[in-house]
């Protein structure tokens, strides 16, 4: 009897002792699970960039996962909203047309707001970029030029975001950026890995930008990293380093070029009232206000400038003295350097492809020609372009408005001139040019590439999820503490027993 109660006696505290261990292995593998299991959940961020160029602002608005490849964003455009008048470079100078701008600058700025989440709208950064018409303006007036910044920030501190800063960029800043944004979006920046290092030791390779904006032009391409000056920036991304060479010429916008060339046809006129324009095609007629042909320091104010004297510019098409006209605005001539593109700057040889857009992609759209073409079939269609009559061009071209088809003659002149005797494309390179308007849905420009440089300083909040919920969590480890409590109790109280 004794040996049979002996053995119960074992057997209860061999699983009283199972049972304690369980116990003490469920609380430790429920906190190591609680503490190691748990997942980063990662949100959408949001940013917003103005970019204030010398014709128009268009607000961006960017979403990229918050959880970053290589500390820079995968961002993504979600909108963007023109705002409706002329650019700020115009503003503090007409009272009721800044009115309109900034109930059209809210109008956006209300767009925005409804596509982002409310509880990202405090940590959603906001950024505003001028570019070439602010330049101008702070050569000429600078405390207007300022007065201008400062009224932006207000406003735009006063919007539902967390503000950054309002600045006007530089000519490379705008070039770069344009660069950057051409190359992400065609997937050409990969993370430097064992395996990338071993097939593209230096990066795979990249395409060249080109920006036609209304108040200056940017050329920017990767160059070898043996080539250095003030126009070659060494940049590092994802792991690789480029050397891209990049250069923005300020007053050859599109619209500031235009001036240059209408001034050239009014010095040249016989006939004051009635000015030939070899740019227009018949039946085009165009009446402008001296003042805003003369209202920039691109264009030398005449002798007895009446800023409101009424000019009447007819069509007179003429596509060689067109294209006379156009290359008078550069300087082919003077080069000090090996190499040159036009008045006196040093460019290394065009190499790989590029993307031409903004100005450059509006032309060629014009002509029928976006995307990739021929040189001589550029140049064909340009001539053809430039004779065709105005009821034909609206006619074949109803998406386009007056306001701009008449200027596509000028432009395409404009455009191939730069490009050919400037920047030195040849039959051959000329086809590795795209005139384009946007990659996969985002639009083209230096504002993407900007968000990409700062949401590098764009701190990611990750959400946990842990394994458990905490009520469920505690509840576990009260459950089996408490059994683990009971356990020793009991076994304490047997022992007592056994032994006593």
């Amino acid at each position: 009897m004794a040996s049979k109660r002996k053995t119960g006696c074992q057997c209860r505290t061999f699983w009283v002792a199972v049972l304690l261990l369980a116990s003490v292995s469920a609380i430790i593998t429920i906190a190591v699970i609680q503490r190691h299991w748990r997942v980063q959940e990662y949100g959408l961020e949001y940013g917003i960039v103005v970019d204030s160029g010398s014709s128009r602002s268009t607000v961006y608005l960017y979403q990229w996962p918050g959880e970053k490849k290589n500390e820079t964003g995968v961002v993504s455009e979600v909108l963007n909203c023109k705002v409706a008048g002329n650019g700020i470079s115009d503003m503090l100078v007409d009272a009721e047309k800044d009115k309109n701008t900034w109930a059209s600058f809210t109008v956006c700025m209300q767009k925005v707001t409804k596509e982002i989440p409310v509880e990202k709208r405090q940590k959603t950064p906001l950024f505003l970029g001028a570019t070439a018409g602010m330049r101008l303006l702070n050569q000429v007036d600078q405390n207007r030029s300022d007065e201008v910044v400062i009224s932006l920030k207000q406003y735009l501190k006063a919007l539902p975001f967390a503000f950054k800063d309002a600045t006007i960029l530089t000519g490379q800043q705008e070039g770069l950026y344009g660069w950057v944004t051409v190359n992400y979006l065609m997937g050409n920046f990969e993370e430097k890995t064992l395996l990338n290092s071993l097939f593209h030791a230096g990066g795979a390779s990249t395409v060249g930008s080109m920006d036609l904006g209304g108040a200056s032009t940017q050329l920017a391409f990767q160059v070898g990293e043996e080539l250095k000056g003030e126009d070659f920036l060494p940049v590092r991304l994802y792991g690789y380093d480029y050397n891209v060479y990049t250069h923005s010429y300020l007053c050859y916008g599109k619209n500031e070029a235009e001036k240059q060339i209408l001034d050239r046809i009014i010095k040249t006129s016989p006939d004051p009232t009635n000015i030939q324009n070899p740019c227009y095609q018949e039946g085009f007629n165009m009446t402008i206000k001296a003042s805003s042909i003369y209202n920039s320091p691109c264009t030398q104010t005449p002798d007895n400038f009446d800023p409101d004297q009424q000019i009447i510019f007819v069509g007179s098409p003429d596509s060689d003295r067109c294209r006379e006209l156009v290359r008078e605005l550069f300087d082919f001539t003077n080069c000090t350097a090996q190499g040159c593109s036009f008045n006196g700057v040093l460019q290394p040889p065009v190499q790989g492809k590029f993307m031409a857009y903004a100005g450059f992609f509006f032309t060629a759209k014009a002509l029928r020609l976006n995307g990739t073409s021929e040189l001589d079939v550029f140049n064909s269609t340009m001539r053809e372009f430039c004779h065709t009559n105005k009821e034909m061009l609206i006619a074949s071209r109803p998406e386009i408005s007056e306001r701009y088809l008449i200027t596509y003659c000028y432009s395409a002149h404009y455009v191939f001139t730069m490009l050919v005797d400037g920047y030195k494309f040849d039959p051959d390179t000329w086809q590795n040019i795209a005139f384009e308007k946007e990659v996969e849905g985002t639009s083209l420009g230096w504002s993407l590439g900007f968000m990409l440089s700062m949401s590098n300083m764009i701190p990611s909040d990750a959400k946990e999820i842990l394994p458990m919920a905490n009520p469920v969590f505690a509840g576990l480890i009260f459950l089996f503490s408490a059994l683990m409590i009971i356990t020793v109790v009991f076994l304490f109280i047997m022992l007592i027993r056994t032994c006593y």
